[in-house]
């Protein structure tokens, strides 16, 4: 079971400063929800407990690899790579890129398919997909990588309620399995389902602890 520590982090992107002494903790095994307005550091976060952004100052306590599950939108709709294969690279944390992938290997990503119930679109391009489908073909793809900490950057956001209801159930099966899970999200009812909660405004942090102690109407 992994928890992550963040002391007075710092970070952002060249020339600007977005995450400002950022303390707080990260429970294991459990879900965290970070919950904030636009710009407030959110994504930024996310991608420094993945290890993609550096930190400017201030420590992060993380495991090696995470999986980070990024945002549909992010995956250009003529990514010549099927739902199928694009699920498989959550694997490569495990074989690497030019390794072919074992018999285990692939019963893994079929379960992961299945779990998030698109293995019959296994065979289809990726950037065929509705929106919903390609958000759980990228959720499947975090899962295939067994890690102990997931990552995922608003996975429920504009999705129908069959997506919603698979990634919600996925996330919590994962959770009772030991994953330690973290999303961003700006939805309030997805919020409240999570065991913990991160209030950020402005790249700082303004609360943290259970959802219905931070998420009051103040």
């Amino acid at each position: 079971m992994t928890g992550m520590a963040i002391d007075e982090l710092v970070a952002g992107y060249p020339g600007r400063t977005v995450l400002r002494q950022v303390t707080a903790r990260i429970p294991a095994s459990a879900v965290t929800a970070l919950v904030g307005p636009n710009g407030s550091g959110k994504s930024t976060l996310l991608g420094v407990l993945a290890g993609v952004i550096p930190a400017t100052s201030g420590t992060v306590e993380r495991p090696r690899a995470p999986a980070f599950v990024m945002q549909r939108s992010d995956v250009p709709d003529a990514l010549p790579i099927t739902v199928r294969d694009t699920v498989a690279m959550g694997r490569w944390a495990h074989r690497g890129p030019w390794r072919r992938l074992s018999r285990h290997d692939w019963s893994i990503v079929d379960g992961c398919l299945a779990r998030l119930d698109i293995l019959d679109l296994a065979a289809r391009p990726l950037g065929s997909l509705s929106g919903g489908q390609r958000q759980r073909a990228l959720v499947a793809q975090g899962l295939a990588q067994e890690s102990e900490v997931l990552l995922l950057d608003e996975p429920t956001t504009g999705l129908d309620a069959k997506a919603d209801l698979l990634i919600q159930t996925a996330l919590a099966a994962a959770k009772a399995a030991g994953v330690t899970v973290v999303h961003a999200t700006h939805d309030l009812p997805s919020a409240l389902r999570a065991d913990h909660c991160l209030l950020l405004d402005d790249g700082r942090l303004v609360a943290e602890g259970p959802p219905h102690s931070v998420l009051t109407p103040r």
